[in-house]
C-alpha cells in the first residue's frame, strides 16, 4: 500500500518509519525544506531510541521517502495521514488546529484520486467532522473519506509502541475506509493486536480520555505521597500493594514532581473544553490540573527545606531537564516550574541532562548547563534528581560527595538508594518517604575534601 504522511515531526516521522518497516511505501511530506533535506541525508531532527536506524533501513529498502511536494506524494497513494503539530493555544491551552485544517485544505486541492484521509494528530472531539465538511462542502470532494486513527506513542518508547501496540483505534462509518485501514494495519492485526472500530467522535475522545485518566493516576499517587510524609508511611510500599490489584495496575503509580510533556497538559485542557462544549463538566480532570500545578511549588519548597529553609545564593545541581527519560523534549517539563521557583528564592541553578542540550535552554533562562552530572554537582550545596535517566540513577554517591560543597540530596523520582547515599554522608530527601540522615555505620563522617567556599561558588554561577 502507498501512504503519504503530512508532517515530519515526532508523530509523522515515527509513523512513517514504522509503516515502511511493515512493508508499505511511505512518503513523508513537510514544508520545512531544511528538515526534509536533512532527513534525506540521514539526519534525524528528534531524539527517539531506535528511530535513526529504522529511518535508515526504510530509505535503504526503497520504502521510505521524504519530500516537500505534497501533490507528487498524493499522485498514487491510497492513504494520506495528517500528522502535523497541534500546539496549545496561549489563551486557553487547548490544541491549535490551524495546521491540521491547513493540511486538510491542501490535501483537498492536491489529491487527484480517491483516498482515505486519516487524522493522526491528536485533535479535539468533532475535528474529523470539521475536516469532512471542509473536504465535501467547500471542495466538493466526496472521494476523500475521513478517518480518525489516534496515535498512542510514548516519547522514549515510540518505536516499540508502534510495533507492539496495546490497541489500534479506527473511527469511521464507511465500509471502504474501514477495509483500507484493516489492510494498512494487517501485519499487526495478524499478531492479534486488538483492532477497535468506533465512530469518528468516539475515536477522538478515546485518546483524550486515556491521557486524562493516566494523568489522574499520577496526581492521585502524588497526593498519597504527601499524605505518607505527614503520616510516616512509605509511598513505595503503598503503590506496590495498590498496583498488585489487577483493577488498578502498577503503571503510573510512581510518585514524583508531577506530569509534563507535550501531551498530558494539552490533552487535558482539550478534554475539559470539549466537555464544556457538550454541556458537561470534568471536575476530576480539572482538579488533576490544579494538583499538578501545586505540585511544582511544593517540590521547590521541599528542596528549600532540605537546605535548611534557605536557598538564597546557594548552588543547586539539577540532574535532568526533560519531562521523562528517553527523549530530548522539555515542553511543560516539571523542571521548568521548579527551577523558576528556586530562582525566585535566590538559588543558583547548574543543570545537566543527557539529551536536552543548549537548544533547550530557552526554557531555562539563567541556568548554567553542565557537560556532565559530576560537573553540575561540583561545588553544589545540594543535588536534585529531576529526571530518572539511567546514568543519573546509577550515579556513585561517594563520587558526588567528594565534589559537592555539602552532602544534601533530593530525589524527586524515588530512584536513589537512600541508605547507600546516607552511608556516604548524605542527608537525602525523597518523595513520600521519611528523610534519611547521614549514617555512621561504616565509620564515615562527612568531611568535604577542600570544600569550595560559598562565596566563590556564588561569583561563578549566573543568577536568573
Amino acid at each position: 500500500m502507498r501512504v503519504s504522511i503530512v508532517g515530519a515531526g515526532y508523530v509523522g516521522l515515527v509513523t512513517a518509519a514504522c509503516l515502511a518497516e511493515i512493508g508499505h511505501t511511505v512518503t513523508c511530506v513537510d514544508k520545512m525544506a531544511e528538515r526534509i533535506s536533512g532527513l534525506n541525508a540521514g539526519r534525524i531532527p528528534i531524539y527517539e531510541p531506535g528511530l535513526e536506524a529504522l529511518v535508515a533501513d526504510g530509505a535503504a529498502a526503497g520504502r521510505l521517502f521524504f519530500s516537500t511536494d505534497l501533490r507528487a506524494a498524493l499522485a498514487d497513494c491510497d492513504v494520506v495521514m495528517i500528522a502535523v503539530g497541534t500546539p496549545p493555544r496561549p489563551q486557553d491551552g487547548v490544541a491549535d488546529l490551524r495546521f491540521v485544517m491547513q493540511a486538510a485544505e491542501e490535501i483537498a486541492q492536491a489529491a487527484t484520486r480517491p483516498m482515505v484521509v486519516v487524522t493522526k494528530s491528536t485533535v479535539p472531539v468533532g475535528t474529523g467532522d470539521r475536516i469532512a465538511r471542509l473536504l465535501h462542502e467547500l471542495h466538493g470532494r466526496t472521494d476523500l473519506n475521513v478517518v480518525s486513527n489516534p496515535e498512542f506513542l510514548r516519547e522514549g518508547n515510540a518505536v516499540a509502541d508502534f510495533r507492539e501496540p496495546d490497541r489500534i483505534v479506527v473511527g469511521t462509518d464507511g465500509s471502504h475506509a474501514l477495509s483500507v485501514m484493516r489492510a494498512l494495519y494487517a501485519p499487526l492485526i495478524e499478531r492479534d493486536v486488538p483492532f477497535v472500530v468506533t465512530s469518528r467522535r468516539s475515536s477522538e475522545l478515546i485518546k483524550y480520555a486515556s491521557n486524562a485518566f493516566l494523568a489522574m493516576k499520577v496526581s492521585f499517587i502524588n497526593e498519597i505521597a504527601d499524605m505518607c510524609e505527614g503520616a510516616g508511611a512509605d509511598v513505595s510500599d503503598v503503590a506496590l500493594a495498590m498496583g498488585l490489584d489487577e483493577r488498578i495496575g502498577p503503571r503510573f503509580l510512581e510518585a514524583g514532581p508531577g506530569f509534563g510533556g507535550s501531551c498530558f497538559p494539552k490533552d487535558i485542557y482539550a478534554l475539559i473544553k470539549s466537555a464544556n462544549d457538550a454541556g458537561t463538566s470534568m471536575g476530576l480532570v480539572e482538579k488533576t490540573i490544579s494538583v499538578n500545578e501545586t505540585r511544582k511549588r511544593r517540590m521547590a519548597r521541599k528542596i528549600e527545606a532540605a537546605l535548611g529553609g534557605d536557598v538564597y545564593r546557594k548552588t543547586i545541581a539539577v540532574l535532568g531537564l526533560t519531562f521523562k527519560p528517553g527523549t530530548d523534549d522539555v515542553r511543560d517539563s516539571p523542571a521548568i516550574g521548579i527551577i523558576r521557583a528556586l530562582q525566585d528564592r535566590g538559588a543558583h541553578i547548574c543543570a545537566y541532562d543527557p539529551k536536552a542540550g543548549a537548544e533547550a535552554m530557552g526554557s531555562f533562562p539563567g541556568v548554567m548547563l553542565a557537560g556532565s552530572a559530576m560537573e553540575a554537582a561540583t561545588g553544589a550545596h545540594a543535588v536534585v534528581l529531576m529526571t530518572q535517566w539511567p546514568e543519573l540513577v546509577e550515579l556513585d554517591p561517594e563520587a558526588l560527595a567528594n565534589v559537592m560543597h555539602s552532602p544534601i540530596a533530593v530525589d524527586l523520582r524515588n530512584c536513589w538508594d537512600g541508605r547507600r547515599f546516607a552511608r556516604h554522608g548524605f542527608a537525602i530527601t525523597a518523595i513520600g518517604k521519611p528523610q534519611i540522615g547521614p549514617s555512621s555505620e561504616n565509620g564515615k563522617v562527612w568531611d568535604a575534601p577542600n570544600p569550595k567556599p560559598a562565596s566563590a561558588t556564588d561569583d561563578e554561577r549566573p543568577v536568573s
